[in-house]
This record gives structure tokens, C-alpha cells and sequence, in this order.
């Protein structure tokens, strides 16, 4: 019997986990493709995708179309004949010769528990949100965004801890578990196919940049302290000092402490206390521009007697 043939489609280190148990599987990935390496570091060297480092130690082979409708990528594609495609955290939106090349299908495991937040940023937005739980879901492609029929999902609780970074890394492990899970199904022709409720749930998130991490001190310390978790460490949190230079709140917990305006600063026993539209923030670690990361106590000091007396 002919092994099926597997193409893995990513670029983001959330499907690291997957594509090394495919690797090692009954049916390795014939082919990977990933972004164009990419400018990086002070030097703007060009670095790969660790994705594309792995695929290179098992000797699979790499295409890095600049656009993935290139004509002359999606032939190469059609000669490589993938009896199946698996996309994670790819970077670009599929055109729909590629989403019917596979005989198998084309599928995608996405971080979140469709159909709600559907796009790019859902793991920030189930933080912010305030959800009890997100987790990984295995659906099929389509050429509306995430809107594809759903193979199966695995939830995980969201801890009152767990910032962007720390649950990314969690899902990254249950992404392994999906894909474990659901490709046996999906190679025998037998998986599921679930139809996403369409009205309600379904939301869209988009992709985020740094200046979505602006504080607005008008909204409640509860508010602000998911979002400063759900932004750390991309696209981080920020606000401005007097005189106009930013300052990254890198952690903050809730204070029972409130005295003035949204914004106004003060100091307790622990350190500097900023008043939101309801409650306060105690700031934990934060980052001057320029400057590097340290205590919020320790940032404090440094002023020497003349704080600031608000933030922006």
C-alpha cells in the first residue's frame, strides 16, 4: 500500500511540536513549506524559521514561496501530488487551487475552540476576554477565514497566571495531541466533518501590532491586568510618561488601593500604584524606553524623590 503523501505548511514556533511528531511518525511530511527567511536581530540577518531548521536535519525538503499564489509554487506543489496538507500558523491565506490539490483535504489547526475567534490573534483575545478556557481545533480549509468544517478540538483551562507566551506554549503541546489524534481519521477517510455554527459565536480578531498595546487607564484594573497578561510578551503593553516616552508594563496585579483619577500614580508599601477607571494596578515589572526591564519598585527608586505623578 502506497504511504500517503504529506505536505506540513507553518512558519510560527506554535506548530514546532506538531510538525516534530509528524516527523517522527509513520508518515513523515514529504515536504515543508515556510515563509521566506526573514530579516532579524540588530544586524537584520536573515534567519530562518526553526521549522525550516528542523526540516532540514530530517532531510525534508523546504519551498519558501514569497507569495503562496505564485503560479510557479502551486506547480511545484501539484508535482509534489500531497495526498494530504496540514497547515499551522502558516502566514498567508490559501488560494483555492492549493485547498483542492489534496485528495485528502487540506487541513489547519487553529488556537482557539472555533467558531469563536476566528483570525490571527486568539490566544490574546481569549486572555483578554476573560475566558475559562480556550484550546486547539482541527478543521478543514475553506476560502472564508477559519470558517472550515471542524475534524475535532481539544479545550484546556486558562489560569489566572497564564499570559500570551505561556499559553501559547501550552496549546503548541495540545496542537501535537490534535494532530495525533486526528490523522489517522483524515488518511482513512473517516474523519468527522462538523459544520461551525455561524451566528453568535463566530468572531473575528485580527492581527496585532504594538500600538494595540496602549493602556487606556479609563477602563478597570480587573480589564487592563488580562490585557497586560494577554499582550505579554507580543505586542506588550504600554504607556506614556510625561514628556512623551514609553513605559512597557510588563506585569501587573490588582490593588485594593484607589486614590484619584484614571492614570494618577502614587507609592504603597510594595511599590508604585497606578488608579484605573475602577480599582488600581500595583506594578510588578515594567521597562523604561531605552532602558531595560526591571522591578517596578526598583524604577521607582530611580526617580529619586520626584516621581511622576501620572501616566498616559
Amino acid at each position: 500500500m502506497k504511504k500517503p503523501r504529506i505536505v506540513f505548511m507553518g512558519t510560527g514556533e506554535i506548530a514546532l511540536p506538531a510538525f516534530r511528531w509528524l516527523l517522527d511518525s509513520a508518515t513523515p511530511p514529504v515536504a515543508l513549506v515556510t515563509q521566506p527567511d526573514r530579516p532579524a536581530g540588530r544586524r537584520r540577518e536573515l534567519k530562518p524559521s526553526e521549522l525550516k531548521g528542523l526540516a532540514m536535519q530530517a532531510e525534508v525538503p523546504v519551498l519558501q514561496p514569497e507569495k503562496v499564489r505564485d503560479v510557479r509554487f502551486l506547480d511545484e506543489l501539484a508535482q509534489i501530488a500531497p495526498d494530504l496538507v496540514v497547515v499551522m500558523a502558516y502566514g498567508q491565506i490559501l488560494p483555492q487551487r492549493l485547498i483542492d490539490l489534496p485528495p485528502l483535504g487540506c487541513v489547519n489547526l487553529h488556537a482557539s475552540l472555533l467558531p469563536k475567534y476566528r483570525g490571527a490573534a486568539c490566544i490574546q483575545a481569549a486572555l483578554d476576554a476573560g475566558d475559562a478556557e480556550t484550546g486547539i481545533t482541527l478543521m478543514h480549509v475553506v476560502k472564508a477565514l477559519d470558517a472550515g468544517d471542524v475534524i475535532l478540538s481539544h479545550s484546556i483551562p486558562i489560569s489566572s497566571t497564564d499570559t500570551g507566551g505561556t499559553l501559547h506554549d501550552r496549546l503548541a503541546e495540545v496542537a501535537r495531541e490534535v494532530l495525533a489524534d486526528g490523522l489517522p481519521g483524515l488518511l482513512e477517510g473517516t474523519a468527522p466533518r462538523t459544520p461551525q455554527e455561524e451566528l453568535g459565536e463566530a468572531s473575528h480578531v485580527p492581527k496585532l501590532d504594538r500600538e494595540d498595546g496602549r493602556l487606556d487607564w479609563r477602563n478597570s484594573a480587573e480589564r487592563l491586568q488580562r490585557r497586560i497578561r494577554a499582550y505579554h510578551p507580543w505586542p506588550g503593553c504600554w504607556c506614556e510618561l510625561p514628556g512623551g516616552k514609553r513605559l512597557k508594563i510588563v506585569s501587573a496585579s490588582e490593588s485594593c488601593e484607589e486614590r484619584g483619577e484614571p492614570g494618577q500614580l502614587f507609592e504603597n508599601s510594595e511599590g508604585p500604584v497606578v488608579t484605573c477607571g475602577e480599582g488600581a494596578l500595583q506594578l510588578g515589572e515594567v521597562q523604561a524606553e531605552g532602558s531595560r526591564s526591571m522591578s517596578a519598585a526598583d524604577w521607582w527608586r530611580g526617580f529619586r524623590g520626584h516621581p511622576p505623578e501620572r501616566l498616559h
